[in-house]
């Protein structure tokens, strides 16, 4: 079963695809921010196009396990994707899945002028094995 994960920026949005055995996350591609109804039409023409059978939205928690400003965009987000898609759409934490990018592309040895750049669909594969991990 494949899942794609999403992680909704404020001008991009990264996506990243487990494995068919929904095992291993990969990063998949970055879609330009435009308008959250039509990114979700995208999302969901790509989980589609992708034979995913779920969807996880990253969603970044306050301290308390609440959805903080940026959660609840993704909330939000999730909410408008529901409405394009049959699929099952799960918010899931991703707090510090920008950080864990970052040093990941540290520790294979991108350089530093290379790195800069976009996080976001690595960011995604975090999110994405982070779910994986946890549903083991």
């Amino acid at each position: 079963m494949r899942i794609l994960a999403v992680d909704p920026g404020q001008k991009n949005i990264g996506l990243a695809l487990s494995d068919e055995t929904a095992t291993i996350a990969s990063p998949l591609t970055i879609i330009k921010h435009i308008k959250r109804e039509i990114d979700a039409a995208q999302v969901a023409a790509i989980a589609l196009e992708r034979d995913a059978k779920l969807i996880v939205i990253g969603q970044s928690l306050d301290e308390n396990g609440k959805p903080n400003f940026e959660g609840r965009r993704s909330a939000r987000f999730a909410k408008a994707l529901r409405e394009q898609t049959d699929l099952p759409v799960e918010l899931w934490d991703e707090s510090y899945s920008t950080q864990y990018a970052r040093q990941a592309r540290i520790q294979m040895g991108v350089s530093r002028k290379k790195r800069r750049g976009h996080l976001d669909q690595i960011a995604a594969t975090v999110i994405l094995q982070s779910y994986l991990d946890a549903q083991r």
